[in-house]
């Protein structure tokens, strides 16, 4: 309950937000009309209609997306005519098409009367290109949709905040309609008011249609409402023990993150929530442990098996008997590949003592789905335990987890008894293996500790001088975007770099398709540049086209990298982009400062998900 009220407030502060300003328009078109057979069903229509294209796209395929643009696309046309009805009262006597009739039908130029079925009709029209701001509290309903899947709770979380937007615009509409009115009785300027409220529909139409309502508008709206948001979410879900943790977690949105209590925080690149458990830090006897809250430990619903016999899946009472450590990756993730070393040690160490390790691959980006772009990176990365393609997060659910790497500590019994989420803490997790192993073999282990000397991209990181944040480049979590454009979501641009950048700011250059998750150079010398604090930059690029290598070349400050190039660049500069991965492309050296990078793609058809650090 508390949660759908923090919904409908942050509606409510939409009316606050420019985002809201290219529909205002289609609403105070009929401000003229009485409220209840008018203006109500408007609203009505666009809160219904928001929440159901919401909350579809959330958790649905391309088709939805693809659905959603074609009636946006007649949305357009529709309010198009229905501002050239309001302009020219002699139109719809001339042009006798079907829709210019019902444009006019619309506008009410019979005198007929306001019909309620009408003006709902507009308001699914507006429901169809309203596009908020995605502030914190709309981001936090919309990721964890996309996490928990399809509810109704979901639909009432997107409903009362469409809700609470309707009512701030009821109040707008009921002011406005009484002015209308003053201004008609005083001025007798009935048509001239009338075709300035056509001028106005006329203008939010080119504003949707050239996407200044989520692009320009979107960064003009976070810096007035994203603080009062912020602080309702922080209220409202406040940090909890069980989901707190010291370590680098990466979690699938700040939004996600914002509901488990976390906040983002410059290590390494990586989101990171308060302090750590007290059960995570205590390590009790064999046998004396408490057991963590325990999640469901079900492994069906994976989409694929890799190394096991014939690829059949495991089971939890195929394993009963066993120690079994779930592992929580993603083979892009910077954060699962710095733990990969000490899994993959922990693995040839322990399994003749009776250890199993599953690596459940979660993805996040759509190219991680891919069976085929999964095995090769198993391989690559010398992943020889099981591994379980989860893209459907259904192994996710079951062990209710949000973060990656997050490792679940299992007994012989199926009990889990320890989780920890995050990199570091091996030497604790490796008493904890070592542990539950003595319990149920009856008799200590011999050796010690695991000594790992990881190198490359899966050395642990510096934590102690990373001032920059995993940053997206797709536009849907995407933060400190500094193109003076703003995106063109879903559509070529032609974008410029500021002359000044701050800190964490980026920004592309040349011609980009920035979609939800992703962005595609689509010119030669498309460039993306980024001001940073880290020893190590890291970026998810893929090629556009299966098989076909893209180079690259990489500056700092606007010179070579020389002894600062990372694994996948040489001392000039220079890599190839050839399948879909995480690129080390710098990796200094000496001091770490604010510094410029740049990287320059000399062909078209890259493809960008995300900078990390470390």
């Amino acid at each position: 309950m508390l949660l759908l009220f923090v919904a409908y407030v942050g509606g409510i502060l939409t009316i606050l937000s420019p985002c809201i300003l290219p529909v205002l328009p289609f609403v105070f078109a009929r401000s003229d009309q009485p409220f209840r057979r008018s203006g109500l069903p408007l609203l009505a229509g666009m809160a219904v209609t928001f929440a159901l294209v919401a909350s579809l796209a959330t958790v649905g395929g391309g088709w939805v997306v693809r659905a959603n643009q074609f009636g946006r696309a007649a949305a357009l046309v529709l309010f198009g005519i229905f501002g050239l009805t309001l302009i020219f009262s002699s139109l719809a006597e001339r042009i006798s098409r079907p829709l210019v009739q019902l444009g006019n039908r619309l506008s009410n130029n019979t005198g007929s009367g306001p019909s309620v079925a009408n003006s709902f009709l507009l308001g699914i029209g507006t429901g169809l290109l309203w596009a908020p701001c995605a502030g914190p509290i709309l981001g936090l309903i919309l990721t964890g949709a996309a996490l928990s899947g399809a509810s109704a709770h979901t639909v009432f979380l997107l409903l009362a905040y469409a809700a609470g937007a309707a009512t701030s615009l009821t109040v707008a509409l009921l002011a406005g309609g009484k002015v209308f009115a003053a201004m008609k009785r005083s001025l007798g300027a009935e048509e001239w008011i009338r075709r300035a409220l056509g001028v106005a529909v006329l203008a939010g139409v080119i504003a949707v249609a050239f996407g200044l309502d989520r692009g320009v508008l979107t960064q003009l709206s976070l810096a007035s409402t994203a603080g009062v948001e912020q602080r309702l979410v922080d209220r409202f879900h406040p940090q909890t023990a069980e989901t707190a943790s010291k370590d680098q977690a990466m979690a699938p949105s700040n939004a996600m993150m914002a509901a488990a209590g976390g906040a983002m925080t410059p290590t390494g690149g990586a989101m990171t929530a308060g302090t750590k458990p007290a059960a995570n830090n205590a390590m009790m006897a064999a046998g004396a442990a408490p057991a963590v809250a325990a999640p469901t430990t079900d492994l069906s619903g994976a989409t694929a098996w890799i190394n096991t016999p014939n690829s059949q899946p495991l089971t939890m009472a195929s394993l009963q008997g066993k120690v079994v450590v779930i592992d929580f990756w993603t083979y892009s993730c910077i954060n699962c590949l710095r733990t990969l070393p000490y899994i993959k040690a922990w693995n040839a160490k322990y399994k003749d003592a009776g250890l199993v390790i599953i690596g459940v691959h979660t993805p996040e980006f759509p190219f991680e789905k891919d069976e085929a772009n999964v095995r090769k990176a198993v391989r690559d990365l010398g992943v020889t335990y099981p591994v379980a393609m989860d893209n459907d997060y259904r192994i996710w659910r079951n062990f209710n987890n949000n973060y990656w790497p997050a490792h679940y500590f299992i007994d012989a019994t199926g009990k889990v008894r320890y989780h920890h989420y995050g990199e570091g803490g091996y030497d604790e997790s490796e008493q904890w293996i070592r542990s539950l192993l003595e319990e149920v073999n009856h008799k200590p282990l011999p050796g010690s500790p695991t000594q790992v000397a990881a190198e490359g991209a899966l050395a642990p990181a510096d934590t102690s001088d990373v001032k920059s944040p995993e940053t997206y480049v797709g536009y849907h979590r995407a933060q400190n975007f500094a193109s003076p454009e703003g995106f063109n979501q879903n559509e070529p641009q032609a974008y410029t770099v500021p002359v000044n950048l701050k800190l964490n700011d980026w920004a592309l250059a040349g011609k980009w398709q920035d979609e939800r998750q992703i962005a595609t150079s689509l010119a030669t010398s498309s460039a993306i540049v980024y001001r940073f604090h880290a020893r190590d930059l890291h970026l998810v690029l893929g090629p556009s086209t299966a098989g076909k290598p893209i180079r690259f070349r990489v500056t700092i400050n606007g010179k070579a990298p020389g002894a600062n190039h990372g694994m996948d660049t040489d001392a000039e500069g220079y890599g190839t982009v050839k399948e879909n991965r995480l690129y080390q492309l710098i990796r200094q050296q000496g001091a770490i400062q604010d510094r410029t990078f740049r990287i320059e793609f000399l062909q078209p058809g890259a493809q960008a998900y995300a900078f990390t650090f470390g």
